[in-house]
């Protein structure tokens, strides 16, 4: 009996693919000249988060809790992988995005009589409301930070096509083809920005939708590598994203406004404040995935396989200006700290035939507290060794950034993400050709 096992166990290894995460499209083998498979993937994303602030309050320094952030999306990828040699595949990708929702409402133990959103004294520039710096502005002179609903909050809603992508991957060792050798994948994925950028100053409606780009170019290479062993194939990953800015990118001075901005008009001093450091600072990318596909059924005749997908996941972001999940709110670009996303995912791969492929994921991911609101006051021009204020006898130029919001930036008054979960589900079919 274990005889015939460890037969048949070395039989499923000789025959079966490799795990659908170094799986590559493959052309001009013998007997099979042309490879291609394409996918289309229905996938549903979730956010799930508590929104802190830092405040003083009782002669003390406290994170008090403000709001609870949702997101929902709904999104269509189309991939196609073209086999232009053996083993070496070309890729390119589509995706649209149906609906992208964002709901705040107060969270638990806030309400109009404690927030400090509504219950705001002070203007962007650092100037109080209806006062004076010795007076604390009354209750019919405060103002809320951004429109905000007591009882219904505050919703933003966008849609559009996202970014193409296009690639290219390589197997330079394949088990199907030796299986004393693992197989091994390298790749480099270009994301084209054509989507339209977002400018998170127009407010969207659930009948007039937002843009949902960013205008980053953005290349990606990643490795990976997974071995059969028995009815088990482990599998790792490395992966890394470098952002660069194309032709149209976002920035805030594009829509400059008191409302939001410390100084404005430091947007016209072109020398000092151009684009480049006032617009969209994107995040570098990069991680690593591990995880096994472990196969519950197998018939390599009928090219059929059912197989259980379990894997983790750590990815680091780093800091950077970018749309994130206050930006609607404050109708800006906003500075945001760095922070580390860990995922677990479970999932089913299906080949039901030679042609079609099911596969069924959810996922969870943690990302871990980080900043939400955190410019740079601005930038020492006169060589004191610090950022004058307006009318101090050394600002030479113009040194408080047009970005800096005094209500939200200074510390003691940043916002903060935390408790933030990630819910992702998954539904793809592959068909092979």
């Amino acid at each position: 009996m274990t005889a015939r096992l460890t037969a048949a166990l070395l039989f499923i290894s000789s025959v079966a693919q490799a795990a659908e995460i170094t799986r590559v499209a493959s052309s001009f083998e013998p007997n099979d000249p042309f490879g291609m498979f394409a996918d289309v993937t229905f996938l549903y994303t979730g956010h799930d988060a508590k929104i802190t602030r830092e405040w003083y309050q009782d002669n003390a320094s406290a994170d008090v809790t403000e709001l609870r952030y949702k997101m929902q999306e709904y999104r269509l990828n189309a991939d196609v992988h073209l086999g232009i040699f053996r083993d070496l595949e070309l890729h390119f990708g589509i995706s649209y995005i149906f609906a992208q929702n964002r709901q705040w409402g107060f969270a638990d133990g806030t309400d109009t009589t404690n927030s400090t959103i509504l219950n705001n004294c002070l203007q962007a520039n650092g100037e109080p409301l209806g006062g004076n710096a010795m007076t604390r502005c009354g209750a019919g002179q405060q103002r809320a930070l951004f429109p905000f609903d007591p009882n219904t909050g505050a919703s933003s809603y966008r849609s559009g096509l996202a970014d193409l992508t296009f690639g290219i991957a390589w197997a330079p060792l394949n088990q199907k083809k030796d299986d004393a050798s693992a197989t091994w994948v390298l790749g480099f994925d270009y994301f084209a920005p054509v989507a339209t950028a977002i400018d998170a100053s127009v407010p969207t409606t659930d009948t007039s939708r937002g843009a949902v780009g960013d205008k980053v170019h953005r290349y990606k290479w990643y490795t990976a590598i997974s071995k059969r062993i028995g009815f088990a194939d482990p599998y790792f990953s490395l992966h890394y994203t470098l952002p660069w800015r194309a032709s149209g990118f976002y920035s805030n001075c594009d829509n400059p406004s008191a409302e939001r901005m410390a100084r404005p008009e430091n947007c016209a001093d072109g020398a000092n404040w151009n684009r480049d450091t006032t617009g969209t600072i994107p995040s570098h990318v990069g991680g690593f995935i591990f995880g096994s596909e472990f196969n519950m059924f197998e018939s390599a005749n009928k090219h059929q396989k059912i197989a259980l997908d379990l894997r983790g996941s750590v990815t680091y972001i780093s800091e950077g200006r970018y749309f994130n999940e206050m930006s609607d709110l404050f109708g800006k670009l906003l500075y945001t700290g760095d922070y580390f996303q860990l995922g677990v995912r479970a999932g089913l791969v299906g080949h039901a035939a030679e042609f079609i492929h099911l596969k069924v994921w959810g996922e969870l991911a943690y990302n871990t507290e980080h900043m939400l609101t955190s410019e740079n006051i601005g930038k020492d021009f006169s060589g004191d060794g610090q950022v004058n204020l307006p009318g101090s006898p050394m600002a030479a130029a113009p040194e408080v950034s047009p970005n800096f919001d005094y209500r939200i930036d200074r510390v003691g008054r940043r916002f903060r993400i935390e408790e933030m979960f990630v819910m992702r589900g998954f539904i793809q079919v592959s068909f092979s050709f």
